[in-house]
């Protein structure tokens, strides 16, 4: 019986791509990989524009590509996490749709796969994205590296392959705040990396707002590593360490120089808005983690599908 590659797109707003997409990733199976079947998942994360209608025309053409419409935009890791969870592939690949990661790679990471690596990600070596996006991401990953409790990649995103048997274990995570790079990692498995250089953006422009990106990046921060707690407690006894110094000062000065006046009113006003902003600090982070624990607890869909078409599950 043929193996097969399943590919999972999650799609917002990606109209002007997915044609283009689909072709270019059926020409790198054809050539590189013509002994696997395929199987193309498009997830529909609430586009606005007329991506819908045009897989609708690709499910029409294709009798190897699904279709799964989310009810509204539940973001990307839910859209990817949705894709998951209708694989049929003993390998499944990841990536973009606005053909920002290049299909070509798609076959390196098939190569790396029958080694037998069971995770291979696409690691950039250059991305054609603004110099404030480059330089944030760069700061973002050596901190998550720093502080993480598992070794994520640096410069990787989700473009990447996973076999059948890390999809079956992660699809067991049910968490509501995903960060999917930071679960493949988590779940271990022989992997392996394949330096690509991505491409610029095929028509639209980047979904991905401040807003998204920040939502990402503590996702990744607090679900993998419990440094924010940490740094609470360490800033709690520094302040708490001086404050003693403080005290000690102030008695030193009382009984072997009692002529020295000690000015008070700058000092006491600086010394309550500071203790006062190391206690909301505090109350945000320790705040974010009860936030993720009662998200959690109500234990809500990650998503929800309106539509499923095509006839991928066949394939």
């Amino acid at each position: 019986m043929r193996q097969t590659i399943s590919y999972i797109f999650p799609v917002y707003n990606n109209s002007a791509s997915l044609k283009e997409l689909l072709k270019q990733v059926r020409v790198v199976m054809k050539k590189s990989a013509p002994e696997y079947a395929t199987q193309f998942i498009f997830v529909n994360d609430g586009s606005r524009d007329d991506s819908l209608k045009v897989l609708r025309e690709l499910a029409a053409k294709y009798e190897d590509v699904l279709v799964l419409s989310l009810s509204r935009n539940f973001g990307h890791q839910a859209a990817v996490s949705a894709g998951l969870d209708h694989t049929i592939g003993d390998a499944v690949i990841i990536m973009d749709a606005d053909l920002q990661d290049p299909p070509r790679v798609c076959a390196e990471l098939i190569v790396k796969w029958e080694e037998g690596n069971q995770v291979v990600y696409a690691q950039r070596r250059t991305r054609k994205d603004s110099v404030f996006k480059r330089i944030t991401a760069n700061v973002y990953y050596r901190a998550l590296a720093k502080m993480s409790s598992v070794s994520i990649p640096r410069n990787t995103g989700d473009f990447r392959l996973v076999d059948k048997k890390v999809v079956e274990v992660v699809r067991t995570m049910h968490e509501y705040h995903r960060f999917l790079r930071g679960m493949f990692s988590y779940v271990g498995f022989t992997q392996a990396a394949v330096p690509f250089d991505r491409d610029a953006r095929v028509g639209g422009k980047s979904e991905y707002t401040i807003k998204k990106l920040m939502k990402l990046a503590k996702a990744g921060v607090f679900g993998f590593s419990d440094a924010p707690l940490q740094f609470v407690t360490r800033l709690g006894f520094t302040v708490s360490v001086l404050s003693v110094v403080g005290i000690l000062y102030a008695i030193a000065l009382r009984i072997f120089f009692p002529w020295i006046t000690v000015p008070g009113w700058t000092m006491i006003v600086v010394a309550v808005f500071f203790m006062g902003g190391v206690q909301l600090v505090m109350l945000g982070v320790i705040g974010e983690y009860i936030g993720r624990i009662y998200n959690e607890v109500r234990n809500r869909p990650t998503y929800v599908v309106a539509e499923e078409f095509g006839n991928g599950k066949k394939a």
